[in-house]
């Protein structure tokens, strides 16, 4: 016995496979925004200061 979704059925697999898929695309590039962010503020922040502190000697 074979199983064909090739009507609304598979279509709203498929949109459901889709969804997920794509929920867990945004899922993952939000954490990713959110972990490696400090990983460039922080070093950004010292050599703002090193600027700074350059300026206010010179």
């Amino acid at each position: 016995m074979e199983q064909n979704f090739g009507g609304p059925l598979g279509t709203l697999i498929a949109g459901l496979g889709m969804g997920a898929y794509y929920l867990g695309l945004t899922w993952i590039n939000i954490l990713l925004g959110i972990v490696l962010t400090p990983f460039f503020i922080i070093p950004m922040t010292w050599i703002q200061d090193a600027r700074a502190k350059k300026q206010s000697q010179g």
